[in-house]
């Protein structure tokens, strides 16, 4: 029929005939439906909900199908009640119950994920699991178009389309300070959630309020970090005093902006969430990249860029992520004011803050979990690297210009705020590279003389201005280039941890530049060179400069924090010198979990079976007994606020390499040799726990699953739920999709006699 035919009234057609009218439109895209639930579920390919929860494993899933596939496919054999399609649902007690006010606008909370929470909580609710929980009221509010409730974050291509159009209308946008307009009004009411929940709600604080009662991890660091510290070693967190200075800040804010470009609907957080994001950005980012100097950082001063990108990541760690994105986009729209109307724009004369702002928003967008954050990310990298370079060149002329006197405090702290944020770019571009494989913005021949950072003693030290330069005489000055030739030759060096960090960025790249060499097969002097600097590195840490001030975090390493980062990127170096998964970073820039996963299992032939991987599966090995040893739910709960993201972003190529090294075990026809088993046993004793079911005498995937449990459980970096994601698919295609689940699960324990796989095992 022409598309321009009159369609029959209903009274001559047959019911069946009807063309559904399509009144249900999406809203991002022109998309139309007939049905609301069709709209939904089509509306969540742009949202990247993932509203179907597994209460069994915590696995979570777009459609209600994909977990009832997996219901069937991986906890068949758990002994547990199976979920039905609804169709197929039985009569009798109901499952879920309402929670408040008419049914028609209620929201559904799966009792058994209460009850699991509450056993697994031990009657103490933390701010994790209450994250965990209130993101799944999160997921079924916006299901439900009648529900009150807050709007879930928005991703970030979502803010920047929208400010994109506020921008292009010419609008102009004012920035409240209202009571009723700020973040802190966002919180249901306590009286509309279930009875069982009040507890837990109870527990936490409310928007507005002061800081909590410590009764975890995070709340732990979080009341240390707001703390007064006595020692003068240490720091007390900035904070905003009065009413007076929130004002103070929201002029300022407003002075930035020019343009009046900020989107509409920004509002300046409540003094009582400023000083929660300044405590949570202070107290659980700060220590693992530490370039703001917390002494001399006063809110009302500060740049407003800077004080917007600080206080959307202190938000971020706080879980209020629309503020957060709120808060980042503020900062980006100020910073690029500043620059566009710089009449004549030179690096060189660049403030230091625009740099320290860029970062930040650098980071927030990199590690959000959006493509979109990372592409603009990527599109400013080299704009911040040229700010770098041209503000180093300033300091070198600073410097000269001292003609060898020591420099005051005042001198010394602007001096060291410079280095350390040229590291801390350095540092963020190294982790670039490591996760996506994109090609390094800065070389470390920009740094050659520079001196590397400081002890944090010394960068945090308070002490009056004519005992300072004694403190600065006995401290030691290591430049770059000392460090790395060093390092080369096989000989130690003494240093702080944030130089320590430094380095093994300075060695991680050598790696990567080495391995994209074309001649890199046939270089066996650089391959040496490189494998002695990695083992000097790690003798070094033995003479690390030792750290006064206890950083207030629940991590399982000694010294500083900085020490337990720079460790996981020495063992994914380690690891890098043997695989290459270039492919799976290259995927995991289009952050599509299925095409990552995909990647993964298509490397299996890069992960060879020698003694030098053996070496490398022993660094894995490392990386996974320390959440093993913690506990995997306690690790799940608090690494993602007490740990830094360097973490998961390192961990991902060797929980790779293991999983599919202990594949190639199970299922290559060459027998295991006598080193390969006594190391595939001691990863074997490691889960003995999670192997009594034979359904996961899998052994490869059992860690594919265990890791993607840990990476996504609680989240602070959209990435890390990405990576979750996809080490689930990974894990699951280890096992092979198959309806019988005993066809996979029958493939024996590699052994020295072994003949290889079962016949009927699918990868």
């Amino acid at each position: 029929m022409p598309s321009s035919a009159v369609m029959p009234s209903p009274a001559s057609t047959p019911t069946s005939r009807l063309v559904p009218e399509r009144k249900y439109k999406c809203q991002f895209c022109n998309r139309a439906f007939s049905r609301s639930e069709h709209r939904s579920r089509h509306e969540r390919s742009h949202t990247k909900e993932r509203p179907f929860k597994c209460m069994k494993c915590k696995s979570t899933f777009v459609r209600r199908d994909l977990l009832l596939r997996h219901d069937r496919t991986v906890h068949a054999k758990d002994g547990g009640v199976p979920l039905h399609s609804d169709g197929k649902r039985r009569g009798g007690p109901k499952a879920v119950r309402a929670v408040g006010g008419p049914s028609k606008s209620s929201i559904a909370i799966d009792t058994s994920a209460l009850e699991q929470i509450e056993a697994s909580s031990d009657g103490v609710f933390d701010v994790e699991t209450a994250a965990m929980l209130v993101a799944d009221l999160h997921q079924k509010a916006m299901m439900e178009p009648g529900v009150a409730y807050p709007n879930s974050a928005l991703s970030l291509s979502q803010w920047d389309g929208f400010m994109s159009q506020s921008v292009g209308e010419g609008k102009s946008h004012s920035i409240s300070s209202g009571a009723s307009g700020s973040f802190d009004g966002q919180t249901p009411s306590h009286a509309q959630m279930a009875p069982g929940l009040q507890s837990l709600i109870n527990s936490l604080p409310p928007s507005g309020t002061g800081t909590p009662t410590p009764q975890s991890p995070y709340m732990t660091s979080l009341h240390r970090a707001q703390t007064p510290v006595d020692s003068p070693l240490g720091f007390k967190a900035p904070q905003v005093n009065s009413d007076e200075e929130r004002n103070m800040i929201l002029d300022n804010i407003r002075g930035n902006d020019n343009e009046h470009a900020i989107p509409e609907g920004f509002r300046v957080p409540s003094l009582s969430s400023l000083n929660r994001y300044l405590a949570t950005y202070f107290g659980l980012f700060h220590h693992h990249l530490p370039f703001l100097h917390p002494g001399s950082f006063e809110p009302t001063q500060v740049a407003s860029p800077l004080l917007l990108a600080v206080l959307s990541i202190g938000a971020l760690y706080s879980f209020d992520q629309e503020p957060a994105y709120m808060l980042h986009i503020g900062s980006k729209v100020l910073v690029n004011q500043f620059l566009q109307n710089k009449e004549s724009f030179s690096s060189r004369k660049c403030p230091l803050w625009t740099m320290q702002s860029s970062l930040l928003n650098m980071i927030f967008a990199s590690w959000s979990g959006d493509p979109k954050g990372l592409e603009w990310a990527c599109s400013i990298k080299s704009l911040l690297a040229n700010m770098v370079a041209g503000n180093r060149y300033e300091l070198k002329l600073r410097q000269e210009g001292r003609e060898g006197r020591l420099p005051t405090r005042t001198d010394w702290v602007e001096d060291e705020g410079c280095r350390r944020t040229y590291y801390a770019v350095y540092i963020f571009f190294g982790l670039l590279t490591l996760t996506y494989n994109h090609t390094p913005a800065i070389s470390f021949n920009e740094f050659e003389d520079l001196q590397l950072p400081s002890t944090e003693a010394l960068w945090n030290l308070k002490v009056a201005d004519d005992a300072w330069q004694d403190h600065l005489k006995v401290s030691p000055s290591v430049t770059f280039m000392d460090a790395h030739d060093n390092l080369f030759q096989g000989e130690t060096l003494r240093y702080s941890a944030f130089a320590t960090r430094v380095m093994i960025n300075a060695l991680f790249l050598e790696v990567w530049y080495h391995k994209r060499s074309p001649e890199a097969l046939q270089d066996v002097v650089t391959e040496y060179k490189l494998r002695l600097a990695l083992e000097t590195w790690e003798k070094s840490l033995d003479l690390c400069e030792p750290e006064a001030a206890i950083v207030p975090l629940s991590a399982p390493h000694k010294g500083h924090p900085l020490l337990f980062n720079a460790t996981a990127m020495f063992r994914n170096a380690r690891a890098r010198l043997e695989v290459d998964l270039k492919t799976v970073q290259e995927a995991l820039r289009y952050h599509d979990s299925y095409e990552v996963a995909a990647a993964m299992s298509n490397a299996r032939d890069r992960v060879k079976r020698s003694s030098e991987m053996i070496k490398v599966i022993q660094e894995c090995y490392n990386c996974v007994e320390t959440a093993v040893r913690q506990g995997v739910r306690w690790v799940a709960r608090t690494s993602p606020t007490n740990w830094s993201i360097e973490h998961p972003l390192c961990g991902m190529d060797l929980m790779i390499i293991l999983s599919l090294w202990l594949y190639r075990l199970e299922h290559d026809d060459e027998p295991a040799t006598e080193e390969e088993m006594v190391m595939y046993n001691r990863v074997r004793q490691l889960f003995e726990k999670d192997l009594d079911d034979p359904y996961v005498s899998q052994l490869s995937s059992v860690v594919a699953r265990l890791w993607s449990s840990i990476l996504d459980e609680v989240v602070v970096w959209g990435i890390t739920r990405l990576m979750g994601e996809s080490f689930r698919l990974h894990s699951q295609a280890l096992v092979g999709y198959v309806d019988d689940v005993a066809a996979s699960s029958s493939v024996s324990t590699p052994s020295m006699t072994s003949q290889g796989a079962d016949e009927d095992s699918v990868y």
